[in-house]
């Protein structure tokens, strides 16, 4: 197979994966925050785990949806309406726990959590990704 339609091929592949990943980390944080964990798993006694949580799902989670569309992302503009839109999924599932659930409750650290993890991505991902793969 002729060398270039295997990168493209590969290429796409990858790109694919990315989605994927990008997806099923949204829909995993979408059903554990709206989901009794009580009876499923015991969180540690630490004080603000929780918030931990929040900081690393978060980061994660942009972190996918920015790399699935590095391609993408030629101008800053970009990377942060991807920033913006996964903030406001935070705020929608936070508004969520305090309509849909009684047992759980939106609250403002949870917020302030999420909104450190994203910040921290967008940075990780500028330094780390968008930099060197502008350079390629």
């Amino acid at each position: 197979m002729n060398y270039y339609l295997q990168k493209i091929i590969k290429s796409l592949l990858e790109r694919k994966l990315y989605y994927i990943v990008a997806i099923f980390l949204t829909i995993a944080i979408t059903v554990g925050s709206l989901i009794s964990v009580k009876n499923v798993i015991e969180l540690p006694a630490i004080q603000f785990f929780d918030k931990f949580l929040h900081f690393f799902a978060y980061f994660l989670l942009t972190l996918s949806w920015l790399i699935t569309f590095i391609n993408k992302l030629n101008q800053q503009r970009k990377v942060v309406i991807i920033v913006v839109t996964v903030f406001a999924y935070g705020i929608i599932i936070e508004a969520l726990q305090g309509a849909l659930t009684t047992y759980r409750q939106a609250e403002l650290l949870d917020l302030f959590a999420n909104f450190i993890g994203i910040g921290a991505a967008w940075v990780f991902f500028t330094v780390l990704f968008l930099k060197k793969y502008r350079m390629k």
